[in-house]
C-alpha cells in the first residue's frame, strides 16, 4: 500500500500582537472543524512563530504546505487575503511576512538546500493591528472561517489531484479497474 502524502498546514504568528495571530487563529479553526469534519491523517496542523528554521522544519519533507500569515501592506485593507503558490524552482523570497526575517528566508534557504515542499501555499493576510493584546480585529476575524474553508479545499483537490496522477485513491488502495 502506497503512504498518504504528509501535508503541513502552518498558522504562523504571535497571538499576543492582534492581527499577528491570523495564522494561529485559523490552524484553531481548523481544529474545531476537524471534529465534525476530520482531516486526513497524513495532515499535520502546527503553529509557528515565523522563524525561518522552525519553519523548514515543519514542511520539510512534505508533499504540500499550506502557510498562513499576516501581511501588511501600505496602504493595507484589513482582511484582504493574498495567495502565492510555489511549485518546482524558487526564485527570489516572498516578502509577505509580517516578521521581518522569518518566511521569506525560509522559503529561500530551503530552495537552496533542497528542502522545499513539492507545493507551498502561502496565504497572507492584510491586517490592521500588530499591537500588543489578544484577540483579531473585526475585519480580520471575519475571514478565519472562510480561510479555514480554503484550506480544506486545498487539501482536497492537492488528494484528489495525486490520485489521478498515481492511480490510488486517497487512502493509498489502488483504484478498482474500469469495468
Amino acid at each position: 500500500m502506497a503512504q498518504a502524502p504528509r501535508i503541513a498546514v502552518i498558522g504562523v504568528g504571535n497571538t499576543f500582537r492582534r492581527d499577528d495571530g491570523i495564522g494561529p487563529a485559523v490552524v484553531r479553526r481548523l481544529r474545531e472543524r476537524a471534529v465534525e469534519r476530520p482531516l486526513p491523517p497524513s495532515v499535520e496542523l502546527a503553529d509557528c512563530d515565523g522563524e525561518s528554521g522552525r519553519l523548514m522544519s515543519l514542511w520539510e519533507g512534505a508533499e504540500l504546505a499550506i502557510v498562513i500569515d499576516a501581511a501588511h501592506a501600505h496602504p493595507g485593507r484589513p482582511g484582504r487575503v493574498h495567495r502565492f503558490g510555489l511549485e518546482g524552482p524558487y526564485a527570489s523570497p516572498a516578502a509577505t511576512s509580517s516578521h521581518g526575517l522569518g518566511l521569506g528566508e525560509a522559503i529561500e534557504l530551503s530552495n537552496v538546500l533542497g528542502r522545499l515542499p513539492d507545493r507551498l501555499l502561502v496565504l497572507a493576510v492584510e491586517g490592521a493591528d500588530r499591537s500588543l493584546g489578544t484577540g483579531l480585529t473585526p475585519a480580520v476575524a471575519a475571514v478565519v472561517d472562510r480561510l479555514a474553508a480554503t484550506v480544506e479545499a486545498e487539501i482536497t483537490l492537492h488528494r484528489d489531484a495525486r490520485a489521478r496522477r498515481t492511480g490510488h485513491r486517497v487512502d493509498g488502495e489502488p483504484r478498482p479497474a474500469d469495468g
